[in-house]
């Protein structure tokens, strides 16, 4: 192979594996509607501090009974310590409220969290805000 190919093919590999992660990725409005507010409330059953966005999951119980499981993306590991969330601020099993967006597929029970507050009070800030009114429960 003459150097020109293999400069060609290096620079192609490159460019792809560059774009990899951007693929893996989505706009915040592609996934979640911010005009549909949701709240559950339940107990934690996973946590996932990961890259590019967090996971929590919680297990609701519905008026009929029926326990669903929910999950809420959030923001980066490091966002969220940023914003003094500690991976030791909950555990499974901690009686949780998720505030946020709702999935723009409606069927399914998943969202973009903005907040989770614990049953002692304790709240913190996850994701980002929907399109709630300024002044609203869901806003603060």
């Amino acid at each position: 192979m003459t150097r020109k190919v293999i400069g060609v093919l290096a620079v192609s590999v490159g460019v792809l594996a560059a774009a990899a992660p951007a693929w893996a990725h989505h706009a915040f409005a592609a996934a979640f509607d911010a005009d549909k507010p949701v709240t559950v409330h339940g107990v934690l059953t996973e946590i996932r501090l990961e890259n590019p966005h967090s996971w929590f999951f919680i297990d609701v119980t519905e008026k009929s009974g029926k326990v669903v499981n929910w999950g809420f993306e959030a923001s980066t590991p490091t966002s969220l310590i940023r914003s003094g969330f500690r991976p030791s601020s909950l555990k499974i099993g901690d009686e949780v409220t998720v505030k946020g967006s709702h999935a723009r597929d409606a069927s399914k029970n998943m969202g973009a969290a903005r907040d989770i507050t614990l049953a002692d009070g304790r709240s913190f800030i996850v994701g980002p805000q929907g399109n709630e009114p300024a002044g609203s429960p869901e806003n603060r």
